[in-house]
């Protein structure tokens, strides 16, 4: 199942990468303060009267709480960085019906994040979805 991450107006002059098995960091960008994006593929297990279980090497957790992990500053390979952060990008919102949906007609499902946090430097923790949370896009 192809996913689109997209972090909203990300401080500028910052890593951010994806973290795959064994710390691999994969996609790794530096910000300029323009969005970013991020489009890792999961695999999905369906279990009979059990929400989706997202499998492959980005997914992190519990298996009724899987999540993606974004790594920022220092832990995304930016040794100088003052920021040492990451951020947790929840799975468990995503339904059946969008997994189905987004397979019939070769779509994406996509998450928005605030690239921010309240203290202004890059987003961390587990982040809140924008727009409702995961939603299928071409």
């Amino acid at each position: 199942m192809p996913l689109r991450i997209i972090v909203l107006a990300p401080p500028p002059a910052v890593a951010f990468a994806l973290r795959g098995r064994n710390d691999e960091l994969v996609e790794r960008v530096i910000s300029t303060g323009e969005d970013i994006q991020f489009e890792p593929t999961v695999r999905v297990k369906q279990i009979a009267g059990k929400p989706p279980r997202f499998l492959g090497p980005f997914t992190f957790g519990h298996a009724s709480q899987r999540f993606i992990y974004i790594r920022i500053g220092t832990l995304a390979g930016q040794p100088n960085s003052c920021w040492t952060r990451a951020a947790k990008v929840q799975l468990s919102g995503i339904s059946w019906n969008q997994i189905d949906q987004a397979r019939r007609t070769n779509a994406k499902l996509e998450a928005r994040l605030g690239g921010r946090a309240k203290d202004g430097g890059p987003l961390c923790a587990t982040v809140a979805l924008l727009d409702g949370g995961w939603r299928i896009k071409q």
